[in-house]
C-alpha cells in the first residue's frame, strides 16, 4: 500500500544564499506514514518542527528530496489539508459559525457552490460544533467563547471541507491541563470517527504518546529525525491511561532522546560567578 506521507532524503535551505553556504534548517528528513496515520513530531526549540508541517502542505519546497502526499509530488500549496495552531485565529467579527464555514467560502469545490448550498454546508457546520461540544454557540461571536472553545471551533474550521490530512502546531499550547486534556479527547474521538491522517507537532511528551501512532524526535537546529517510537498502547485510549507505568515509561523514553540533544548550558565563568 501507498504510504499516505512519504518524505524522501528531504532537506531545505529557506533561501539561495543559505543554500550556496549549505546551512540547512532540516536535513535527510526520510520517513512514511500510513493512510489514516496519527503522528507526532516532537523536539527542541527551532529544530524545524513546524518547517516540516511547510514541507508537508507544500508551502515550501524543499532544496532537495521529494515530498509525496497521497501518492503526488508536492509542488504548491495542498488543498487536501486542514490546520489549526496555538492561536485559535478566528475572525473576531464572525460568528462561531461562520468562522467554521470560512474554508468553504474559499475551497474549490466548495466555493463554487457555497450560494446554492449554503443550507446544508450550515447544517453540516452545527452538526461538526455539536460533536465537540459546542452546540448552542454557533451565533456566539469569538470574546464570548473561552480559549477552549476558541479552540474546538478552529479545529471544527480545520476539517469542515473534509481534509484528508489535518497539521496541528502546538494547538493546546496556550490552554489549562484541563483543557488540553479534554481537547485531546475531542481530536481522538474526531480522528477515530473520520480516519483522517494527523501530524501534530507539540512540546509535550504526554499529548505526543496519548494522540499519536507514532513519535518522532527531531535534533536541534538544523533538524534530524533522531528516533522514531511506535506507541504500542490500544486504542481507544481513555485519560486514565495516563498514570500508569507503561504510558509513563514511553514518555520518560522520549524525554531521554530530547535530554540528549538539547544544547548544553554554557558554563560560567569564575568572574561572572564573583
Amino acid at each position: 500500500m501507498t504510504s499516505f506521507v512519504d518524505f524522501s532524503n528531504v532537506w531545505l535551505a529557506y533561501n539561495d544564499e543559505l543554500l550556496a553556504q549549505r546551512q540547512f534548517a532540516i536535513e535527510d528528513i526520510s520517513l512514511k506514514v500510513d493512510r489514516g496515520e496519527f503522528i507526532a513530531i516532537v523536539g527542541p526549540s527551532g529544530c524545524g518542527k513546524s518547517t516540516f508541517m511547510k514541507l508537508a502542505t507544500g508551502l515550501k519546497m524543499p532544496s532537495q528530496g521529494h515530498v509525496l502526499i497521497d501518492g503526488r509530488e508536492v509542488a504548491g500549496p495542498l488543498k487536501i489539508t486542514g490546520m489549526a495552531f496555538q492561536s485559535s485565529s478566528l475572525l473576531p467579527w464572525r460568528t462561531t459559525l461562520g468562522n467554521v464555514l470560512l474554508p468553504l467560502e474559499i475551497v474549490e469545490p466548495h466555493r463554487s457552490q457555497f450560494r446554492a448550498q449554503r443550507a446544508m454546508y450550515e447544517d453540516k457546520a452545527r452538526k461538526l460544533l455539536q460533536s465537540v461540544g459546542l452546540g448552542g454557540y454557533e451565533d456566539k461571536f469569538p470574546w464570548q467563547l473561552s480559549g477552549g472553545m476558541q479552540q474546538r471551533a478552529s479545529i471544527c474550521r480545520a476539517l469542515i471541507h473534509e481534509p484528508k490530512m489535518l497539521l496541528l502546531d502546538e494547538p493546546f499550547g496556550a490552554l489549562d491541563a484541563f483543557t488540553r486534556e479534554e481537547l485531546w479527547c475531542i481530536l481522538r474521538d474526531l480522528h477515530a470517527a473520520q480516519k483522517f491522517n494527523v501530524i501534530l507537532v507539540t512540546h509535550d511528551l504526554r499529548e505526543a504518546v496519548f494522540l499519536a501512532d507514532t513519535v518522532y524526535v527531531m535534533s536541534r537546529s538544523p533538524g534530524r529525525l533522531v528516533a522514531q517510537k511506535q506507541i504500542p498502547l490500544p486504542r481507544p485510549r481513555e485519560l486514565e491511561l495516563t498514570y500508569s507505568k507503561e504510558f509513563t515509561d514511553i514518555v520518560l523514553e522520549l524525554r531521554e532522546h530530547i535530554g540528549a540533544i538539547r544544547k548544553p548550558l554554557t558554563a560560567v565563568t569564575p568572574e561572572l560567578a564573583s
